[in-house]
Order: structure tokens, then sequence, then C-alpha cells
């Protein structure tokens, strides 16, 4: 069966990811050799953990970015208020660390390590919020007649334009609340 893992060498690994980054090393530089020689590993242990680079760097987005919040279920405006304040966290995280900044940044020109950070990351979050909705349209809380991809998208859109488009946009801890209360206004079913 082999050895478990070893926590230590786990954090090993993603320490020497992000002491490179901090160093100002470029992705495109950062090979699994020299993360092997950094962390003081062999590559077959990296490669036990992580398929590949990819995976490895987003693992290090993942523990860098704040985690993702569990859902009450309760109702529908709770659990988008909360999914939203996740992301304005992120947001403020994004702003407040170079690394998440210089990463997400570099990230746009590596389509491989944007394609698997958006299929780990992005997709399950989408897919979580989406799930949300069609609760809310099962529930009687959102029209039926919409679709539930582009309400996704009123409600995610207005906090990626702050967080994303317009960094110097202000993310007061309202924000949240005050975007779920005004685009559910618009999706609750005639009375």
């Amino acid at each position: 069966m082999g050895r478990p893992r070893s926590e230590g060498v786990e954090r090993a690994i993603l320490d020497g990811v992000v002491g490179l980054l901090e160093e100002g090393v470029p992705l495109a530089d950062i090979s699994i050799e020299r993360v092997a020689r950094t962390a003081r590993v062999g590559k077959a242990t990296i490669y036990r953990r992580w398929p590949g680079r990819e995976e490895l760097f987003v693992e290090v987005l993942r523990r860098a970015e704040p985690p993702d919040p569990p859902l009450t279920g309760g109702s529908v405006r709770e659990d988008l208020i909360t999914l939203l304040e996740s992301l304005r966290l992120r947001g403020v995280a994004n702003r407040s660390s170079t690394l998440l900044c210089n990463v997400h940044a570099q990230m746009k020109s590596h389509p491989r390590l944007w394609s698997t950070y958006h299929a780990l990351v992005i997709e399950p979050r989408r897919r979580m919020s989406v799930e949300v909705l069609r609760r809310g349209q099962r529930t009687g809380e959102i029209r039926t007649d919409l679709d539930l991809d582009l309400m996704h998208d009123l409600f995610v859109g207005p906090m990626l334009v702050r967080t994303v488009v317009r960094p110097e946009g202000d993310l007061p801890e309202e924000l949240a609340a005050q975007i779920v209360d005004v685009v559910l206004a618009g999706l609750r079913p005639a009375q």
C-alpha cells in the first residue's frame, strides 16, 4: 500500500512554490524540477500528489485564497449573500496579496493553467451558485422562466466588475447583500 502522505512534505512543496513566486520567479520558469530542488524532495514525491504543475499551482492559489463557505441551505437570499461575500473576500485578498495578484495576472497568459484553475476552482463555484438558484426556482423564490446561467451572471457580474475590472472600486462589507437584494427584486415571481 505505500506510506501515508506527510503533511510536512506537502507543506514544504507548496511553501517552495510560494517562495519562488515571492522571489519574483515567473510561472513559466517554475518547473517541477525546480520546485523539487527548492522543497528538497524528489520529483516523484510531487507527482504522487499533483499530476502536473498546473494542478500544483492551482493548489497554491486555493490555499492562499479564503476557503469556500459552507451554505446553510436556508433561504436562497442567505446562500447567495454567502457566495457573493466569499467572492468579495477573495477580491479583497487579491488586492492585499502581491502573490495572488501576480499569479492571477500571469495565469491569463498560460492557457493550460487558466483552464485547470477554471475547471478545479471557478466551475465548481459556479455550479454551487446555479444549484442555489435552481433551488430558488423549486421553492418559488425565483421565477422559473429565466435561464439559470444568465441569473448566475446577474448576481456575480457586479461583484466581478468591482473585484476584477475596476480594482479601484469600493468593496464594502454590505456589498454582497446589496447586490443580492437588487437582483432578487427583479427575479421574484409576480404576485
